[in-house]
């Protein structure tokens, strides 16, 4: 595998050696995400960059930013932040077999302050 060729598209890259028969059972533990950070610090690497840029490069590249509109990316970028979402998702999901899991969780909310109607919520059904 060349240089050039995972330069341009470490997501393809790291697909490709995943799915590669030769070493699918190598790899069968090892995520996609992983692997793709890994061609990104070899591309990093290669091009000269220093270990600190291309952490950097990297985190930027696998995090969300909470004011970034996503509705102006294209379909690309869109997925990889959706996968991005999701693995966080994942990551963050509490199960049945986890040792602190609770099915019903329910909680009081303090009402210390008066609470705040709405002009939206106060609109009757028949101005629709």
């Amino acid at each position: 595998m060349s240089f050039l060729y995972f330069s341009k598209d470490c997501t393809r890259a790291a697909e490709q050696l995943k799915n590669n028969p030769r070493h699918k059972s190598y790899l069968e533990q090892v995520s996609l995400r992983q692997l793709e950070k890994l061609f990104s610090f070899l591309r990093g690497y290669l091009s000269g960059q220093s270990l600190a840029e291309t952490i950097e490069q990297i985190r930027r590249e696998t995090t969300i930013d909470p004011e970034e509109d996503l509705n102006k990316l294209d379909d690309k970028e869109l997925a990889k932040r959706k996968s991005i979402m999701d693995e966080l998702f994942e990551k963050n999901q509490k199960k049945k077999d986890d040792p602190n899991f609770v099915y019903d969780i329910e909680v009081e909310f303090p009402q210390d302050e008066q609470l705040q109607s709405c002009g939206w919520d106060t609109e009757s059904a028949d101005e629709f």
